[in-house]
């Protein structure tokens, strides 16, 4: 490889100063002394001195630092950072000593993100695992019950046929949403966008969800009387799916006979803000950060009171992303909380 210096003359020019003072002097006393003296030849030595001293110092110099920092580079695996095919390597200390600062500043980042996403796959296989199993073993223990002799009780034989049904489902919602979830990742689950009144998409998720709001006796509402279109730009059926999701969440954590009120706002001049607000049990902001994760906990005892896959909120997550817009969360604990997320116009 061709070596391509910075060059940083300051150490060669001082050296090579010296060099030729002391030299030209001590041919000065010579001359004096011992022959005739004459300023052309001290100066014509002086200069040539000089020169050389300069070339000898600066070309052995940069060779020897060069060696070494490169040596440096290839120990610290600097070769695609530094791009040592490309560009030159520099033999200031000073710059070398900030580009390995910054090289340890990033391998210290990359280590502390690696340890954090090892902890969080750690905690996602767990909970996969525990979500998978459960179902699993109550379907097994069910079945092996029947087998074992209780199928030929009629009243048992439906009661855990039923029950060996509710784990089934389970099971099918986890898969369906874990798929789900996976195609929006690698962006395979492509959106249908179109204009659609999002008041009215939201008083068919209202009577969707009626009867399971009324078992809790919790009110499903609007904030005001929305009399006129609002239209949104946006795939209707994946904003469907983010409504229920929302909205089944709080009525599985909001208080019995309370309420859950959504709104809809004009945010920017080509944007809304849909809020789902609830006067439920809350959240603690220390979960906040983490609610969207795929399977996260609230509650860390690891029972799940109420059914379904346990990825509601990731899913409704990367909905709105892949729509390229945002979701926020604001909750207190013991007060409530309330989901909103953005929606492009349709005006």
């Amino acid at each position: 490889m061709q070596a391509k210096f910075k060059r940083s003359y300051k150490f060669a020019i001082k050296t090579a100063l010296y060099i030729t003072l002391y030299t030209t002097l001590l041919m000065s006393v010579f001359l004096y002394y011992l022959y005739e003296f004459k300023w052309f030849y001290v100066l014509a030595f002086l200069v040539s001195a000089y020169i050389f001293s300069f070339l000898v110092i600066q070309f052995s110099v940069e060779r020897f630092i060069y060696r070494r920092v490169k040596r440096i580079y290839d120990d610290l695996t600097l070769l695609e950072s530094a791009n040592l095919n490309k560009g030159p390597i520099t033999t200031d200390m000073r710059t070398l000593t900030q580009e390995i600062d910054k090289f340890a500043r990033d391998k210290k980042l990359e280590i502390e993100t690696l340890k954090v996403r090892e902890k969080y796959r750690k905690e996602f296989l767990g909970n996969v695992s525990h979500e998978l199993k459960t179902p699993l073993f109550t379907v097994q223990g069910y079945i092996l019950t029947l087998l074992d002799g209780a199928m030929n009780d009629e009243k048992l034989l439906e009661k855990y046929l039923g029950r060996a049904s509710k784990g089934i489902e389970r099971l099918g919602y986890i898969i369906k949403d874990l798929d789900m979830i996976t195609k929006l990742e690698v962006g395979d689950l492509s959106l249908n966008i179109e204009k659609f009144d999002i008041v009215e998409l939201v008083k068919n998720v209202f009577e969707m969800l009626e009867m399971k709001a009324s078992k809790r006796k919790i009110t499903l509402t609007f904030d005001t009387d929305y009399n006129n279109l609002v239209l949104v730009k946006a795939d209707k059926e994946r904003i469907q799916q983010v409504l229920v999701n929302l909205i089944v969440n709080s009525l599985k954590y909001g208080r019995e006979k309370g309420t859950t009120e959504i709104s809809i706002e004009n945010l920017i001049k080509n944007k809304v803000i849909v809020r789902v607000t609830d006067n439920g049990e809350g959240i603690g902001k220390v979960h906040l950060p983490r609610l969207f994760e795929r399977f996260y906990r609230v509650d860390k005892s690891g029972s799940r009171k109420e059914g379904g896959s346990g990825l509601g909120l990731s899913i409704v997550k990367h909905i709105i992303e892949a729509h390229d817009e945002k979701i926020y969360v604001e909750s207190e604990f013991g007060v409530g909380s309330e989901f909103s997320f953005t929606l492009e116009k349709g005006e």
